[in-house]
Protein backbone atom coordinates (compact mmCIF):
# COMPACT_ATOMS: atom_id res chain seq x y z
CA UNK A 1 0.00 0.00 0.00
CA UNK A 2 1.28 3.48 -0.80
CA UNK A 3 2.06 5.67 2.21
CA UNK A 4 2.19 9.45 1.68
CA UNK A 5 4.16 11.91 3.78
CA UNK A 6 4.58 15.64 3.33
CA UNK A 7 7.79 17.49 4.24
CA UNK A 8 7.58 21.07 5.49
CA UNK A 9 9.67 22.91 2.93
CA UNK A 10 8.95 26.44 1.76
CA UNK A 11 6.86 26.55 -1.42
CA UNK A 12 8.48 28.23 -4.38
CA UNK A 13 6.73 31.13 -6.10
CA UNK A 14 5.98 29.94 -9.67
CA UNK A 15 8.10 31.67 -12.31
CA UNK A 16 8.11 31.54 -16.04
CA UNK A 17 10.65 29.18 -17.61
CA UNK A 18 13.55 31.02 -19.22
CA UNK A 19 13.15 31.72 -22.92
CA UNK A 20 14.79 28.93 -24.86
CA UNK A 21 14.82 26.49 -21.91
CA UNK A 22 11.44 24.96 -21.08
CA UNK A 23 13.03 22.73 -18.42
CA UNK A 24 14.30 25.43 -16.09
CA UNK A 25 12.69 25.13 -12.66
CA UNK A 26 12.95 27.28 -9.58
CA UNK A 27 14.52 30.67 -8.85
CA UNK A 28 18.00 31.80 -9.83
CA UNK A 29 20.50 29.70 -7.85
CA UNK A 30 23.12 30.93 -5.40
CA UNK A 31 25.74 29.16 -3.31
CA UNK A 32 23.39 29.58 -0.38
CA UNK A 33 20.50 27.94 -2.24
CA UNK A 34 22.41 24.84 -3.37
CA UNK A 35 24.05 24.30 0.04
CA UNK A 36 20.79 24.70 1.96
CA UNK A 37 19.30 21.54 3.47
CA UNK A 38 16.02 22.27 1.70
CA UNK A 39 15.42 23.85 -1.68
CA UNK A 40 12.55 26.00 -2.93
CA UNK A 41 10.01 23.23 -3.55
CA UNK A 42 7.69 21.63 -1.01
CA UNK A 43 8.15 17.84 -1.12
CA UNK A 44 5.87 14.88 -0.48
CA UNK A 45 6.70 11.17 -0.56
CA UNK A 46 5.07 7.88 -1.44
CA UNK A 47 6.28 4.36 -0.64
CA UNK A 48 6.01 1.78 -3.42
CA UNK A 49 6.67 -1.92 -3.88
CA UNK A 50 8.51 -3.23 -6.89
CA UNK A 51 7.48 -6.81 -6.30
CA UNK A 52 7.28 -8.56 -9.67
CA UNK A 53 8.60 -5.51 -11.51
CA UNK A 54 12.32 -6.09 -11.23
CA UNK A 55 13.14 -4.03 -8.17
CA UNK A 56 12.53 -4.01 -4.43
CA UNK A 57 10.73 -1.48 -2.25
CA UNK A 58 11.32 2.17 -2.95
CA UNK A 59 10.35 5.65 -1.83
CA UNK A 60 9.46 8.41 -4.27
CA UNK A 61 10.01 12.03 -3.27
CA UNK A 62 8.38 14.65 -5.46
CA UNK A 63 7.62 18.38 -5.56
CA UNK A 64 4.02 19.21 -4.78
CA UNK A 65 3.98 22.33 -6.98
CA UNK A 66 3.45 21.38 -10.61
CA UNK A 67 2.69 24.89 -11.86
CA UNK A 68 6.08 25.12 -13.57
CA UNK A 69 5.62 21.92 -15.56
CA UNK A 70 6.98 18.39 -15.30
CA UNK A 71 10.27 17.42 -13.64
CA UNK A 72 13.28 15.30 -14.42
CA UNK A 73 13.75 12.11 -12.42
CA UNK A 74 16.58 10.45 -10.49
CA UNK A 75 16.80 6.84 -9.23
CA UNK A 76 19.28 6.18 -6.41
CA UNK A 77 20.74 2.76 -5.51
CA UNK A 78 22.47 1.90 -2.20
CA UNK A 79 25.60 -0.18 -1.71
CA UNK A 80 26.50 -3.71 -0.69
CA UNK A 81 24.47 -4.87 2.36
CA UNK A 82 23.23 -1.29 2.76
CA UNK A 83 19.51 -0.60 3.26
CA UNK A 84 17.62 2.20 1.58
CA UNK A 85 17.84 4.15 4.84
CA UNK A 86 21.49 4.95 4.17
CA UNK A 87 20.67 6.87 0.99
CA UNK A 88 17.30 8.21 2.11
CA UNK A 89 18.68 11.69 2.80
CA UNK A 90 19.22 12.31 -0.92
CA UNK A 91 15.49 11.94 -1.63
CA UNK A 92 13.96 15.05 -0.05
CA UNK A 93 17.11 17.11 -0.55
CA UNK A 94 17.22 16.63 -4.31
CA UNK A 95 13.44 16.67 -4.74
CA UNK A 96 13.23 20.04 -3.00
CA UNK A 97 15.41 21.41 -5.80
CA UNK A 98 12.92 20.31 -8.46
CA UNK A 99 13.32 16.61 -9.24
CA UNK A 100 11.26 13.45 -8.75
CA UNK A 101 13.61 11.15 -6.82
CA UNK A 102 13.29 7.46 -6.08
CA UNK A 103 15.47 5.74 -3.48
CA UNK A 104 15.64 1.95 -3.45
CA UNK A 105 16.35 -1.15 -1.45
CA UNK A 106 18.22 -3.76 -3.48
CA UNK A 107 16.43 -7.07 -3.94
CA UNK A 108 19.19 -8.80 -2.00
CA UNK A 109 21.55 -6.90 0.29
CA UNK A 110 24.51 -8.71 -1.29
CA UNK A 111 23.60 -7.99 -4.94
CA UNK A 112 26.60 -7.01 -7.08
CA UNK A 113 26.65 -3.95 -9.40
CA UNK A 114 25.20 -5.61 -12.51
CA UNK A 115 22.14 -6.84 -10.61
CA UNK A 116 21.81 -3.44 -8.98
CA UNK A 117 21.98 -1.75 -12.37
CA UNK A 118 19.19 -3.97 -13.70
CA UNK A 119 17.07 -3.09 -10.67
CA UNK A 120 17.87 0.61 -11.00
CA UNK A 121 16.76 0.70 -14.63
CA UNK A 122 13.64 -1.34 -13.87
CA UNK A 123 12.77 1.15 -11.14
CA UNK A 124 13.35 4.05 -13.53
CA UNK A 125 10.98 2.48 -16.05
CA UNK A 126 8.35 2.05 -13.34
CA UNK A 127 8.87 5.57 -12.02
CA UNK A 128 8.37 7.21 -15.39
CA UNK A 129 5.60 4.99 -16.79
CA UNK A 130 3.59 3.44 -13.94
CA UNK A 131 4.24 5.21 -10.64
CA UNK A 132 1.63 7.34 -8.83
CA UNK A 133 3.56 10.46 -9.89
CA UNK A 134 4.32 9.51 -13.49
CA UNK A 135 2.35 12.49 -14.78
CA UNK A 136 4.73 14.84 -12.95
CA UNK A 137 7.74 13.42 -14.79
CA UNK A 138 9.25 14.20 -18.16
CA UNK A 139 10.38 10.68 -19.16
CA UNK A 140 12.95 12.12 -21.56
CA UNK A 141 14.95 13.64 -18.69
CA UNK A 142 16.20 10.95 -16.33
CA UNK A 143 19.34 10.39 -14.26
CA UNK A 144 20.83 7.66 -12.10
CA UNK A 145 22.84 7.90 -8.90
CA UNK A 146 24.29 5.39 -6.46
CA UNK A 147 26.72 4.74 -3.64
CA UNK A 148 29.43 2.04 -3.42
CA UNK A 149 28.19 -0.98 -5.42
CA UNK A 150 25.23 1.24 -6.21
CA UNK A 151 27.79 3.64 -7.68
CA UNK A 152 29.20 0.82 -9.75
CA UNK A 153 25.64 0.02 -10.82
CA UNK A 154 25.13 3.64 -11.79
CA UNK A 155 28.12 3.53 -14.13
CA UNK A 156 26.84 0.29 -15.66
CA UNK A 157 23.38 1.83 -16.08
CA UNK A 158 24.87 4.84 -17.84
CA UNK A 159 26.92 2.56 -20.09
CA UNK A 160 23.88 0.56 -21.15
CA UNK A 161 21.44 3.45 -21.44
CA UNK A 162 22.91 6.42 -23.34
CA UNK A 163 19.57 8.24 -23.24
CA UNK A 164 20.19 9.12 -19.59
CA UNK A 165 20.85 12.82 -19.10
CA UNK A 166 23.18 12.49 -16.10
CA UNK A 167 24.86 9.98 -13.79
CA UNK A 168 26.45 10.46 -10.36
CA UNK A 169 28.57 7.67 -8.85
CA UNK A 170 29.39 8.01 -5.15
CA UNK A 171 32.52 6.09 -4.12
CA UNK A 172 31.78 3.51 -6.84
CA UNK A 173 32.86 -0.11 -6.44
CA UNK A 174 32.81 -2.55 -9.34
CA UNK A 175 35.10 -5.27 -10.65
CA UNK A 176 34.51 -3.92 -14.16
CA UNK A 177 35.09 -0.42 -15.49
CA UNK A 178 32.50 0.48 -18.13
CA UNK A 179 33.66 4.09 -18.41
CA UNK A 180 34.68 3.85 -22.05
CA UNK A 181 31.10 2.93 -23.00
CA UNK A 182 29.54 5.94 -21.25
CA UNK A 183 28.45 9.00 -23.21
CA UNK A 184 26.19 10.43 -20.48
CA UNK A 185 27.53 13.41 -18.49
CA UNK A 186 28.94 11.68 -15.41
CA UNK A 187 30.14 12.94 -12.03
CA UNK A 188 32.21 10.63 -9.82
CA UNK A 189 32.90 11.20 -6.13
CA UNK A 190 35.65 9.62 -4.07
CA UNK A 191 36.88 10.07 -0.50
CA UNK A 192 40.52 10.45 0.55
CA UNK A 193 40.18 8.03 3.50
CA UNK A 194 38.11 5.40 1.75
CA UNK A 195 39.60 1.96 2.44
CA UNK A 196 36.65 0.04 0.96
CA UNK A 197 36.63 1.65 -2.49
CA UNK A 198 39.98 3.47 -2.60
CA UNK A 199 40.03 6.40 -5.00
CA UNK A 200 43.15 5.15 -6.78
CA UNK A 201 41.53 1.78 -7.45
CA UNK A 202 37.97 2.74 -8.32
CA UNK A 203 36.81 6.37 -8.58
CA UNK A 204 39.79 7.85 -10.41
CA UNK A 205 40.20 5.01 -12.95
CA UNK A 206 36.46 5.22 -13.62
CA UNK A 207 36.77 8.95 -14.26
CA UNK A 208 39.82 8.52 -16.49
CA UNK A 209 37.95 5.90 -18.53
CA UNK A 210 35.20 8.39 -19.43
CA UNK A 211 36.80 9.16 -22.77
CA UNK A 212 33.49 9.32 -24.64
CA UNK A 213 31.36 11.11 -22.07
CA UNK A 214 29.96 14.43 -23.19
CA UNK A 215 31.03 15.95 -19.86
CA UNK A 216 32.63 14.52 -16.75
CA UNK A 217 33.69 15.52 -13.25
CA UNK A 218 35.77 13.95 -10.48
CA UNK A 219 35.59 15.16 -6.88
CA UNK A 220 37.67 13.70 -4.05
CA UNK A 221 36.37 14.67 -0.63
CA UNK A 222 38.79 15.72 2.10
CA UNK A 223 38.84 13.96 5.51
CA UNK A 224 36.09 11.63 4.31
CA UNK A 225 35.61 7.86 4.12
CA UNK A 226 33.35 5.37 2.38
CA UNK A 227 30.45 6.05 4.74
CA UNK A 228 30.55 9.82 4.36
CA UNK A 229 28.04 9.36 1.52
CA UNK A 230 25.56 7.55 3.76
CA UNK A 231 24.60 10.64 5.76
CA UNK A 232 23.79 14.23 4.94
CA UNK A 233 26.78 16.03 3.44
CA UNK A 234 26.70 19.56 2.07
CA UNK A 235 29.61 19.13 -0.34
CA UNK A 236 28.11 16.03 -1.94
CA UNK A 237 24.70 17.67 -2.12
CA UNK A 238 25.74 20.98 -3.66
CA UNK A 239 27.71 19.52 -6.55
CA UNK A 240 25.16 16.78 -7.15
CA UNK A 241 22.42 19.40 -7.37
CA UNK A 242 24.49 21.53 -9.74
CA UNK A 243 25.26 18.52 -11.97
CA UNK A 244 21.65 17.34 -12.13
CA UNK A 245 20.32 20.82 -12.75
CA UNK A 246 22.85 21.46 -15.48
CA UNK A 247 22.33 18.23 -17.40
CA UNK A 248 18.83 16.97 -16.54
CA UNK A 249 17.27 20.44 -16.73
CA UNK A 250 19.81 21.87 -19.20
CA UNK A 251 19.98 24.84 -16.83
CA UNK A 252 23.08 26.87 -17.62
CA UNK A 253 22.53 28.99 -14.52
CA UNK A 254 24.35 26.21 -12.66
CA UNK A 255 27.53 26.36 -14.76
CA UNK A 256 28.95 28.83 -12.24
CA UNK A 257 29.17 26.12 -9.57
CA UNK A 258 31.10 23.72 -11.79
CA UNK A 259 33.38 25.74 -14.02
CA UNK A 260 36.04 26.73 -13.45
CA UNK A 261 36.49 23.96 -10.84
CA UNK A 262 36.04 25.64 -7.46
CA UNK A 263 38.84 25.82 -4.91
CA UNK A 264 36.79 24.02 -2.28
CA UNK A 265 38.49 23.41 1.11
CA UNK A 266 36.33 20.31 1.56
CA UNK A 267 37.95 18.59 -1.43
CA UNK A 268 41.49 17.46 -2.23
CA UNK A 269 40.81 17.12 -5.95
CA UNK A 270 38.27 18.61 -8.34
CA UNK A 271 38.59 17.84 -12.04
CA UNK A 272 36.03 18.40 -14.73
CA UNK A 273 35.32 19.36 -18.28
CA UNK A 274 33.44 22.62 -18.50
CA UNK A 275 29.80 21.94 -19.47
CA UNK A 276 29.27 22.04 -23.22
Amino acid sequence: MAIFAVFSIALVTPAQAAAGNPYQRGPAPTWASITAETGPFTVASVSVSGSGQGFNDGTIYFPTDTSQGTFGSVVIMPGFIAPQAEIAWYGPRLASQGFVVMTLDSINLWDFPTDRSNQQLAALNYLTTQSPVKNEIDPRRSAVMGWSMGGGATLESAASNPSLKAAIALAPWDITNPGGQITTPTMIFGADRDNIAPVSTFALPAYNALTNARDKAFIELKDADHFTFASSNTTVAEYSIAWLKRFVDDDTRFDQFLCPPPNDPHTVAFQNTCPM
